[in-house]
Order: C-alpha cells, then sequence, then structure tokens
C-alpha cells in the first residue's frame, strides 16, 4: 500500500506541463523526421524543416514549442489501496500543478483559458482549472496521462453517429478535408468508435497519448481488424494530398489511433480528434517514493537540419510596401519580411468591429491604413527576449471580421495560417489584398525574427492586445494572392493528382 504526498503530485504536474511545453516526444521528432526525408512538395518540406528546426531550438533553450500552450487535459488512474497524505482534493492538487507550471517565473506558458465562456470570457490567468478524467483501478499507485491540447487542432474535433452499415472509412475521408489546416499537420488523428457519444469522445482524445507506431504496425503486418483499418486509413489520408499546413504533400498524418468499445446495436457512434505538430503529452506513475522525474530527449534525436531561405526569396520592406508590390506576388511563393506589422486576434477584432458599429474612433496610435495585421497572441518574454514564441493562429477565426477590416481600416494585408473561407476570399480579391501564412508549430523560430515590439491599444486583453512588431527577415507564404488564388485548394488538388501516379514506400 502506498502513500502519495501531495506535494508530490503537486510538483509531478507542475513539471510534466514545463516538460511537455519545451520538449517533442521522440517518437514524434522520428516520425516529423522521416516525413522530411521523403517529402517531394517544396513547400511542404519547407514547413516540416521549420517545425523540426523550431523543435530543436526549444529544446536547447528551454521554450515552449508553440505560443499556445494549451488546455490542460488530464487522465488519472488511481489505484484503489492508494493512500494519501494531502488536504486538497485530487482535482485542487491537478489545478494547483496547472497554475504552478504556466506561472512558473523562469519559463512563463501562455494563458489560453476563458472562464464564463458564453459571457465575460475572462482569462483565468493561470490557465486553470483543467479538463480532469478519474478512475478508480485495482493497484496502489497513481497513473497520469497528461497532455497541452492547442485550440487550433482542438476545434477541428468531429463527431458523428454512423448508421452500423455505414462506412468509416468514408466518414473519414469526407471529413478530414473539411477540417482544413487549422489543425497544423502533419499530425494525429485519434478515433473514437463505439460506446455513447462522450465515451467516443474521450476515447479518441486519450488514444492520442499513444506512442506513434503505425510504421512498425506496417512492418509486422496487421492482426487485428483495427489495425487493418489504421493502415487503411493513414494510407488513404495521406493520399488525400493535403500535406503539411495544407499547402498539398506526401504526409498529412503521422499516425492514426483508433480505440473502440460495445455499443448500442443501433448506432455507431465516431469521435475524431487531431494532434497538431505541437503535439504534447507524457505519462508517469507515482507510487510513493517521491515526484515523478522527466528526461529530457537526446538532443541527437533531432535530424541534423537547418532552415534557410532560398537564394530567390522575394524580401519585403513592410513599411514601403504597396498596394502594387502586392499584387506581384504568387500563391505559394515564399516572402521574408522586414519592417513594422500590427498583431491583433479575436477579442481585439471584435472589439474595433464594436466601435466602428458605433461610430467611435478607434484608439490612439491605432492606424491600420496600408498595414499588416499578424494574427497571433504571443508567449510572455523571458530572460531579455523581445516577446516569447509568437507562431500565427487560426485565421479562420477572423474570417468574419475581414471585409470590414479591409473595407473600413485600410488594412492592406494579413498574415495567420490555415486557409480562409469561400467569402474571405472574395474580399481578398475585392479589396486586392493578399493573405500570408506562417508556419504553426515554428512559434520560437519565428520570435527569432521580432527585433522589438510595443504596445499600441487593448492591454487589458493580455495576450489578445494589439502590438506593433518590428520583424527582420520573417518568413511566410503566400496563402491568398491578390487575385484570389489560394495555395490551400490549389496545392492538395495538385498533389492528389500526383499521388495517383506516384509508388511511394510507406
Amino acid at each position: 500500500m502506498s502513500c502519495i504526498k501531495q506535494s508530490d503530485l503537486i510538483d509531478s504536474v507542475a513539471d510534466a506541463l514545463q516538460f511537455i511545453a519545451c520538449y517533442h516526444p521522440k517518437d514524434f521528432i522520428q516520425a516529423m523526421s522521416r516525413a522530411y526525408e521523403r517529402e517531394q512538395s517544396p513547400a511542404a518540406r519547407d514547413a516540416i524543416a521549420q517545425i523540426l528546426v523550431n523543435s530543436r531550438m526549444c529544446a536547447e533553450n528551454n521554450r515552449p514549442i508553440c505560443q499556445d500552450t494549451g488546455i490542460v487535459n488530464v487522465f488519472v488512474k488511481v489505484g484503489m489501496n492508494v493512500q494519501w497524505d494531502a488536504d486538497m482534493s485530487l482535482d485542487d492538487m491537478i489545478n494547483e500543478g496547472v497554475r504552478r507550471a504556466y506561472t512558473h517565473p523562469d519559463n512563463v506558458l501562455r494563458a489560453s483559458v476563458v472562464s464564463d465562456p458564453l459571457g465575460s470570457r475572462q482569462n483565468t490567468r493561470d490557465n486553470t482549472p483543467a479538463v480532469i478524467h478519474t478512475q478508480i483501478v485495482p493497484g496502489d499507485t497513481v497513473e497520469i496521462q497528461i497532455a497541452a491540447k492547442g485550440g487550433g487542432s482542438e476545434n477541428k474535433a468531429k463527431f458523428t453517429i454512423l448508421n452500423p452499415s455505414d462506412s468509416l472509412v468514408d466518414w473519414v475521408l469526407e471529413t478530414v478535408p473539411k477540417m482544413g489546416a487549422g489543425w497544423c499537420p502533419p499530425g494525429m488523428l485519434g478515433i473514437g468508435v463505439g460506446g455513447t457519444a462522450e465515451k467516443a469522445m474521450l476515447m479518441a482524445k486519450e488514444s492520442l497519448m499513444h506512442p506513434i507506431d503505425i510504421q512498425e504496425l506496417i512492418e509486422r503486418g496487421p492482426q487485428t481488424a483495427v489495425e487493418k483499418l489504421r493502415i487503411e486509413l493513414y494510407e488513404k489520408v495521406n493520399k488525400l494530398g493535403i500535406g503539411a499546413q495544407g499547402l498539398g504533400g506526401l504526409t498529412t498524418v503521422l499516425d492514426v489511433k483508433i480505440s473502440d468499445y460495445p455499443t448500442h446495436a443501433a448506432s455507431l457512434p465516431v469521435a475524431m480528434i487531431p494532434n497538431c505538430a505541437a503535439t504534447r503529452h507524457i505519462h508517469f506513475t507515482l507510487d510513493g517514493s517521491g515526484p515523478a522525474e522527466f528526461e529530457p530527449p537526446s538532443l541527437d534525436d533531432w535530424p541534423d537540419i537547418t532552415w534557410q531561405a532560398a537564394e530567390n526569396t522575394r524580401r519585403v520592406n513592410l513599411d514601403t510596401v504597396t498596394q502594387a508590390d502586392i499584387e506581384q506576388w504568387q500563391p505559394g511563393e515564399t516572402l521574408l519580411l522586414s519592417g513594422h506589422l500590427l498583431t491583433g486576434r479575436d477579442a481585439a477584432h471584435k472589439k474595433i468591429a464594436d466601435m466602428l458599429a458605433k461610430g467611435q474612433p478607434l484608439p490612439d496610435g491605432l492606424d491600420f491604413h496600408n498595414r499588416f495585421i499578424y494574427y497571433v497572441g504571443p508567449v510572455d518574454p523571458v530572460a531579455g527576449e523581445v516577446v516569447g514564441p509568437a507562431g500565427p493562429t487560426t485565421a479562420t477565426r477572423m474570417d468574419k471580421f475581414t471585409d470590414m477590416m479591409l473595407g473600413e481600416t485600410g488594412l492592406l494585408g494579413m498574415i495567420g495560417k490555415a486557409e480562409r473561407g469561400e467569402a474571405t476570399i472574395e474580399s481578398i480579391k475585392k479589396h486586392r489584398s493578399v493573405y500570408l501564412i506562417a508556419i504553426g508549430g515554428a512559434a520560437y523560430l519565428v520570435s527569432k525574427a521580432i527585433k522589438s515590439s510595443r504596445m499600441i491599444a487593448f492591454e487589458e486583453l493580455g495576450m489578445e492586445a494589439i502590438r506593433e512588431f518590428h520583424v527582420e527577415n520573417m518568413p511566410v507564404t503566400v496563402a491568398v494572392d491578390s487575385h484570389g488564388d489560394s495555395v490551400h485548394e490549389s496545392g492538395p488538388k495538385q498533389w492528389r493528382i500526383k499521388l495517383e501516379g506516384l509508388t511511394i514506400a510507406s
């Protein structure tokens, strides 16, 4: 019979969250390295290179892999023979660990959780509470699986209840393209089949914490119906040609996980949840001997690659760029941006919309005329940094505000991640604007291009406030040009066609 100390659980949760914020699991590094080696799409290969270089930089400097340091998901199995030396509840102990992790003075993690979700949506400032699932099981240990789940991938979760005779494969192949690129592929797909609606979702989520092993499975051969289905979906999803960041390419998923459970004879509940390129999870066990310890991966686990822009990359001065200039940019073209740009995302756009609707002027010093806006909510800086990891957020959420911003503020262009909706693309075309993407999953790498940062407006919004960044050689890709041509449409379409004629080793 073991006795688990309150301090050991709190310290273990805090240490685990700091650890996974900065270190990719070794199996993910290996899978991404393999994807990089086999990738034939230049745009996708470049994106994977940035993700891997960012990953190594974060490991070397103990900084978050992504600016979205996630909402904490915890699966706890408590042995029935465990005794506690504690005066807090299990949930309170876990949340105290989350609080300490996200407010650690040496490595502050971005607080993304808001309370009163249908009302004020106030940031809790310490990323609590976690989402906790507890089981009581035989034994005398406490097992914890913990993950930090980014909003971009979580927002792409899908659920359906199929008829028992329907094809799960057909539903997945129809649904994945509709998820867009906001989940930052390549990543994993977690699929839960059976049980009830909530059981299917829980199985899908928990399956994402299993190690990537699809290549080992392919090599030894499937032995069960679920294993056959995993391989079939892995191969068929990758043949969709969506590719890294939705730019078109060979690898969209690194693995497909499937968990199942008995269900009602009239039902086939199916949940699908993706994990992004900032895959962050770990498993540990407490047995009463002290807090968990976490060993960083060896730097030798990362591939020996570097990222640098091609010689013919277009260099853009944001302080002098004109309408005529942006009309020369081509879909899929890489740019290096230097100069000043503004930041802003959901809450800032809502404030601007409300002010304009009321006929109110924008705050002093906030002028979007002939400027670019970067959809970002950065991590707080530490140790002399100008800004912490500052990768892009999903641009689709700003679609509802885009025509207003382009038509009423004089905004010239936008930078984010993932695709834009049809109406937004039409607005970009109408206003002869442009939409650029930075690589989701390369937040620390992007932050190194930011040379200064100053507050402009809405400071009360915290990470969602409007700032002005001065950047030097910030790498971006033209995703929607001034004619309304979208690389997120053309790239996957071209690679679907190419994949039909390619024979590539899995």
